[in-house]
This record gives C-alpha cells, structure tokens and sequence, in this order.
C-alpha cells in the first residue's frame, strides 16, 4: 500500500506519526502514475492499512489518497 501526499511537510509529519505508531513504514518516491504535489509517499504493509487510516484521520494529515499497486500501475482506494 502506498500513501501520497501534496506536500512535503505533511508527507514527513505522516512519516513521524506512523512511526511513532509503531507502523512498518517506508519513504519512497511517488511513483509516476500516481499525480501528487509532493515528491515522497510511505509505503506500507496492507495488514496496517486500518491502523493508518486511524492515524491519518486523528492526526488531520493531509493526503492525496490511500493506494494499492495493481498490474497497470496503482488504484485510489482512499482519498
């Protein structure tokens, strides 16, 4: 699962609370198929993909969407 963002700083703030969350996460480049403002997503594994929505939600974090990779590249299942 890959989350994207339209900005750094809320990319880098949503980097802190998943950790802090203890959620395995990783920083990556936002693929190209995925339009965003920001050049950083976080993946993450499915499994957590219900404790990062609290999260998100909690913490107000501004996000672009909430994505799952398919053969064709990513579909939104979140906004």
């Amino acid at each position: 699962m890959l989350i994207a963002f339209d900005s750094t700083q809320q990319a880098l703030r949503a980097e802190m609370l998943l950790e802090y969350a203890e959620i395995e996460i990783d920083i990556c480049p936002t693929p190209k198929e995925i339009t965003a403002g920001c050049a950083l997503s976080i993946h993450f594994p499915e499994d957590d993909l219900t404790m990062v929505k609290e999260v998100i939600e909690q913490e107000n974090v501004e996000i672009r969407g909430i994505f799952r990779a398919i053969q064709a590249g990513y579909e939104q299942i979140e906004m």
